[in-house]
């Protein structure tokens, strides 16, 4: 099965098309979990274990983020792999690590990604140049999500510059990365931010069956009804993702779970207008 088709299946067996950021950050953990008496990475993995049990019924896809794992040290990648075997397998995985290096450095992130942890998908960084996603592009059963716009206040420092011709470096990356689908097996996305929305059109018509992943909902403001109206001519499938406003919906409640389930549960429901368009 291609990545792509994954994808698709997933979708329309959860009839969603939310992606679930798994963001581990122990200064925002219940207060159940982090006065237990555990190392860091026993929380950490006793916390998204069972934020993954009750969200699975309600999302497409998990983004395990890469700098909380790290921030564990050692224990962090054996965490990290311990979350990825606790995922159901039907859900596409997206290492959100956001590599970007040339040569057998970006060989050996490849390897890490795709063949040791064997997530599904993960994301890059093209600004060293778009030679660093070579060693990613050759296996049809991964995907790979380039930043094209982010959801962040700082992508006007450099992808919403003009360039020469009036285009913004946004549009000349997803116009190049549709160039590049042409001689590539893996899947290529774009990572485009939701609190975009007013900039993100002329950006995904470069590349308009390009699957999407976009931040920015939830707890960074971004409208599910801009993003609904500037997706409406986009044939590839979006996952939408949101972090903070799900996984740590409950505070410190000591019935917490139960309200990271109706977080997700709702904002599914605020994305079926989206989602209707691919099940």
């Amino acid at each position: 099965m291609t990545f792509n088709e994954k994808l698709l299946s997933t979708v329309k067996k959860n009839r969603s098309t939310l992606c679930v950021g798994l963001d581990p950050n122990l200064d925002l953990m219940p207060e159940p979990i982090i006065s237990s008496d555990q190392p860091a990475h026993q929380k950490v993995e006793q916390f998204l274990k069972k934020v993954i049990n009750v969200t699975a019924d309600y999302c497409a896809a998990y983004k395990p983020n890469l700098g909380f794992f790290e921030a564990l040290g050692p224990n962090g990648w054996d965490t990290f792999a311990n979350i990825l075997d606790h995922i159901p397998e039907d859900k596409i995985v997206i290492a959100d690590a956001k590599r970007g290096d040339i040569s057998s450095t970006a060989e050996h992130y490849a390897k890490a990604f795709f063949k040791r942890f064997a997530v599904d998908a993960v994301t890059l960084n093209p600004l060293m140049g778009f030679e660093t996603l070579d060693p990613f592009l050759n296996n049809a059963t991964k995907g790979v999500y380039v930043l094209t716009l982010t959801s962040n206040i700082g992508a006007k420092d450099i992808l919403l510059k003009n360039l020469s011709n009036g285009k913004t470096v946004s549009s000349f990356i997803a116009k190049e990365l549709r160039t590049k689908q042409r001689n590539s097996k893996t899947a290529i996305g774009m990572v485009v931010g939701a609190t975009k929305a007013n900039e993100l059109t002329p950006v995904i018509n470069q590349f308009s069956e390009s699957p999407l992943l976009i931040p920015g909902v939830g707890k960074q403001g971004g409208s599910i009804s801009a993003l609904n109206e500037v997706l409406d001519q986009h044939s590839g499938i979006p996952l939408i993702n949101s972090s903070r406003s799900i996984i740590y919906a409950g505070g410190d409640s000591s019935n917490w779970a139960t309200a990271v389930a109706e977080s997700a549960q709702h904002t599914t429901a605020k994305l079926a207008p989206i989602t209707k368009r691919y099940v």
